[in-house]
């Protein structure tokens, strides 16, 4: 659960750093659907969003 956890983090982060760079352009830009769309392995086993 903690690495499904860093990488939705990381996906964050990499969309703030996009604003960032793009507010200049348009400053009532929307992030959203971020969402698990499948995982593998760990505990509770595989996912796959559909």
């Amino acid at each position: 659960m903690l690495i499904l956890l860093e990488a939705l983090t990381a996906v964050q982060v990499a969309l703030l750093t996009i604003y960032d760079m793009c507010k200049a352009v348009d400053r009532g830009m929307v992030m959203q659907g971020i969402t698990l769309l499948e995982k593998r392995g760990g505990k509770s086993g595989s996912f796959v969003n559909r």
